[in-house]
């Protein structure tokens, strides 16, 4: 029965509902820094890490300022593993680590996935952007082959862990060179493989196997861009980087002989020079 003063109290109020949970914010990705100055920020290759970029830093960090994240659950990204790592969640991550860092804009670059992920940021957030990066990487989206491949990936890495992943992937981003007349290399990039998470692995493949189509932002893009592509890539191949150079204004190309799909390894010395000659003039 219903208290009598209760309900004679003007002032009694309904119980006030739970309140809303507060969200968990997004993370933001970690990153090294080094140097300073005009800032570049550089999106790795699957399936490595940001350390992939160790020569472009060595050389870059005299006179700019370098930043290396680790995409969601790579390196010390291992705790930001998400079922699907889309490429407009991973463009929005890169923003926010530009706001961490109090980061107006920036050069972009990425290979591979990270150049995926840069053409995502373009469409996302292209007035943060001084200058364009684009190494061995495409715009157009996967095939059906391609997407199925890649799932069948996601099933046997979560089943198996990444035991195999370097004997199934290695003869596509290494280059025939350095299959051949680089052990060091092939060693170095198996051992960045195998020390991934299944979970970054899986997540990745299914996010590069529902990105999109970015051939429709290419025209659109409107601040120096230089594309480099190995001239051994058996993932992307020369003509793929050709075209897509040719499809953004006033874009540079640059083939990087005896390389295949990780150029930036397996010849970091042209590919510094080349990017040197290409920061050079610009002031972020």
């Amino acid at each position: 029965m219903q208290d009598p003063e209760a309900a004679l109290d003007s002032d009694a109020q309904p119980p006030s509902p739970a309140a809303e949970p507060t969200p968990t914010p997004a993370p933001v990705p970690p990153a090294v820094s080094s140097g300073a100055g005009t800032p570049v920020v550089l999106l790795h290759a699957f399936p490595l890490d940001g350390g992939m970029w160790a020569p472009q830093v060595e050389a870059l960090a005299g006179s700019y300022q370098v930043i290396v994240p680790d995409l969601r659950g790579f390196g010390a990204a291992r705790e930001q593993a998400v079922e699907e790592a889309g490429m407009d969640l991973l463009a929005d991550d890169v923003a926010r680590l530009l706001d961490d860092r109090g980061l107006d804009r920036v050069v972009l670059g990425g290979l591979s996935l990270g150049g995926y992920v840069a053409l995502a940021f373009v469409r996302r957030h292209a007035d943060r952007l001084g200058g364009l990066l684009l190494l061995d990487t495409k715009a157009g989206a996967d095939t059906e082959q391609a997407r199925a491949d890649r799932l069948r990936m996601v099933e046997r890495v979560l089943a198996e862990g990444t035991g195999f992943l370097p004997e199934a992937t290695l003869p596509r981003v290494l280059g025939k060179t350095s299959l051949e007349e680089r052990p060091e290399l092939v060693e170095r990039v198996t051992a960045m493989v195998r020390e991934q998470d299944p979970l970054a692995i899986a997540g990745a493949q299914r996010g590069m196997a529902a990105r999109p189509d970015a051939t429709d932002v290419l025209a659109g893009i409107t601040v120096p861009t230089l594309v480099v592509t190995g001239e051994e890539d058996a993932v992307i191949g020369p003509e793929v980087g050709r075209e897509l150079a040719a499809a953004i204004p006033d874009a540079r190309f640059l083939l990087v002989e005896r390389a295949g799909h990780l150029s930036n390894l397996e010849q970091p010395e042209v590919v510094n020079e080349a990017l040197l000659d290409f920061l050079a003039p610009i002031w972020v």
